[in-house]
């Protein structure tokens, strides 16, 4: 469905108080084709965006966040969910044939096996029902399965990292789809806005640590993702870090190869997979988060290892941007038939 570019979208943000809708916030007041014109905020409802936001007071500093029982959400374009992993799903069913798109950067509708999310998440789907209406919104993935659709559930950042590293060169056959590794870092952001223990300032800076260990509920989302992709049934190990940043994911990859290969021959399969898209850029320098800061862009390079016999894949990301808000927007403007880049920039902040 192509839209009209003479009449501005109406978008609605679900959760524009936690760091994903802030972000979604940022974009989408620089988008040509969107408008926002309801942005909840459950706990913040009735305060002021430019209070707890002051970078975003140019644009918002006249709006308070609104309380979704006090919106009309009929008829909206577009609507953003930046909630808690569980919320959607009981939200969603009162929701999805409500507006006319929708956009989850939850983890409620990535897994498409209800049987999954006992094991990973800790409790039972509630509108499985739901599942299979959702697609998986990494577009230089899925883009196909994009372009046609009304909801779209967003991946996460780890998701996107690993997937956007691994994906091709297992595609190409060129690594075992099992045993593979994925070692990343994330800036605290990821964590969310609400402080926790391990998230204050004092917890966080000058330390480094690993979290999540083999059970972190992005694994199965990963293997999905990269399976999905490549066509074929994968395994991995993902161990999840936090670092003492604000933004950014860092993902080294590491997996066997099938055969004969080399350093050249994966660079030069990341780059026929990678060398249409706009928000994907392959190095052959190592990608860095601050590359990508405030940026829908992903860095990926690869090496072959002579001597250990390893593959290993790198990629890097803003975790807010391409990692959440951006990739959703990016997904949103393929299912809206506007121009996949609207409203989005591939060139990071630096220093």
């Amino acid at each position: 469905m192509i839209i009209n570019m003479d009449s501005p979208l109406h978008v609605g943000i679900i959760g524009a108080s936690g760091f994903t809708g802030a972000e979604l916030l940022r974009l989408c007041a620089g988008h040509p084709h969107f408008e926002v014109v309801a942005a909840t905020g459950d706990s913040q409802a009735g305060k002021p965006i430019a209070e707890l936001y002051p970078s975003l007071a140019p644009v918002y500093g006249h709006r308070t966040f609104d309380a979704v029982d006090d919106i009309d959400l009929d008829g909206l374009d577009l609507v953003f969910l930046g909630l808690p992993h569980g919320a959607s799903q009981d939200l969603m069913p009162k929701l999805c044939d409500r507006v006319s798109r929708i956009v989850d950067l939850a983890a409620d509708f990535r897994l498409h096996d209800a049987g999954l999310y006992p094991q990973w998440y800790g409790e039972e789907h509630s509108a499985p029902e739901l599942l299979d209406r959702f697609r998986f919104g990494l577009p230089e993935l899925f883009r196909s399965q994009l372009t046609d659709a009304t909801l779209v559930a967003a991946p996460g950042c780890y998701v996107t990292a690993a997937a956007l590293a691994l994906a091709p060169i297992v595609r190409a056959g060129l690594v075992e789809p099992t045993g593979m590794i994925v070692d990343a870092a994330s800036g605290v952001s990821g964590a969310g806005r609400v402080p926790k223990p391990t998230t204050t300032f004092c917890s966080v800076d000058e330390d480094f640590t690993a979290y999540g260990l083999s059970t972190h509920r992005h694994t199965p989302e990963m293997e999905q993702a990269i399976g999905e992709s490549a066509g074929t049934e994968v395994q991995l190990l993902f161990t999840p870090h936090l670092a003492p940043m604000n933004r950014g994911i860092l993902a080294t990859c590491y997996a066997r190869p099938t055969g004969p290969i080399s350093t050249d021959v994966l660079m030069s399969t990341l780059g026929d997979a990678y060398g249409d898209e706009q928000f994907v850029t392959v190095t052959e320098g190592s990608p860095s988060t601050k590359a990508t800061l405030g940026s829908n862009s992903c860095h990926v390079t690869a090496r072959y290892d002579e001597r250990t016999g390893w593959v290993m894949v790198i990629a890097a990301l803003d975790n807010l941007v391409k990692g959440a808000s951006g990739q959703a927007i990016q997904s949103a403007n393929l299912i809206s038939g506007i121009p996949e880049q609207a409203g989005l920039s591939a060139i990071g902040l630096y220093p």
